[in-house]
């Protein structure tokens, strides 16, 4: 099979398409086609080594020292069902799936291994292999924080600080599905999108410092990585939650030592998980029309150096798909 892989820390060119062995489903495996990927503001970290403040040395002793572990990236995965390993139940060949692989990666290739009781879900027959493979990764992320992490509630007041990125605009369409008011921090450009998405209120980050307009809002969810407590929390209502998807490791450490602050605020961070149960309610939401993951760019795999110089340039708007003939 072909895949894009990442054997040391750089700029886009360290990505190289090699033939590499098809590898084969074991006991509780599936091995599936890749159709569509993507390249993630994730894999555009593990690429280039370039991570938050003070994650360097976590990051290589957890992902690899010169590179990464799993040289080739790719965690949003859509396709079809190649072949079943023993014992697994519940998929078949032919079968059309997502999935949200994490650490393990792999899907910036033709063909990948998943576990079949891991985050991996059918695909509904009204919804395209582009839309599936956008959904994972920002739509578990969004849900993590909001749902599972900040208890979201009908009527309170969402801020996304960040909202055209993956996470960003899932945010905004779960925060709207739970029945929440929406604000959106974003560039001036990226205005008239977000409100397109859902956002009943647009921030141009230029003009507006949203942490010192007086507003009170009951979450601010943070995918940027500028928004520690100390800069949140005039703009927290009473019992707010700040929800840091990205920060540094002071934050980390912060929200953890000191998840409980004045006023009754809460600080969250840590590391998103995916799930079976996240899949498929996504999938539910996007099948509705309810959630629609905006794709930025298309690339061939062929072109995959392009979509990782795109990404890292921090200006695309929803997902960079990578496509599999």
């Amino acid at each position: 099979m072909i895949a894009a892989v990442v054997t040391r820390y750089g700029p886009p060119d360290v990505v190289e398409l090699q033939e590499r062995p098809t590898a084969r489903p074991g006991p509780g495996e599936l091995l599936v086609r890749v159709h569509a990927s993507t390249v993630t503001a994730g894999d555009w970290r593990l690429r280039s080594g370039d991570v938050p403040r003070g994650f360097g040395l976590l990051i290589r002793l957890a992902l690899g020292w010169r590179g990464p572990r799993h040289a080739v990236l790719g965690a949003e995965i859509a396709g079809e069902v190649a072949a079943c390993g023993e014992g697994v139940t519940g998929f078949a060949v032919g079968d059309r799936v997502f999935a949200f692989a994490d650490t393990r990666l792999g899907g910036h290739a033709e063909y990948v291994v998943l576990k079949a009781d891991g985050a991996v879900a059918p695909i509904a027959p009204a919804v395209s292999d582009d839309t599936a493979a956008a959904l994972p990764f920002g739509g578990t992320t969004a849900l993590y924080y909001l749902r599972d992490r900040g208890a979201i509630a009908k009527g309170e007041r969402v801020l996304v600080n960040g909202a055209s990125g993956n996470v960003g605009v899932a945010a905004i369409q779960l925060a709207r599905h739970f029945g929440a008011d929406v604000t959106a921090v974003t560039s001036a450009a990226n205005l008239e999108f977000v409100r397109a998405l859902g956002a009943e209120r647009a921030v141009d980050y230029a003009v507006t410092d949203f942490a010192a307009e007086g507003r009170r809002y009951d979450i601010i969810l943070d995918t940027v990585g500028n928004c520690p407590y100390a800069r949140a929390r005039h703009a927290l209502a009473e019992g707010g939650r700040l929800l840091l998807v990205a920060t540094d490791l002071a934050g980390t450490l912060g929200a953890a030592l000191r998840p409980r602050r004045a006023a009754g605020h809460r600080v969250v961070g840590g590391v998103a998980t995916g799930s079976r149960e996240a899949l498929e309610l996504l999938m539910d939401l996007a099948a509705r029309g309810v959630l629609t993951p905006p794709i930025d760019r298309r690339y061939p795999l062929a072109r995959i150096r392009e979509a990782h110089a795109y990404v890292e340039t921090r200006r695309k708007r929803g997902t960079v798909l990578v496509t599999v003939p």
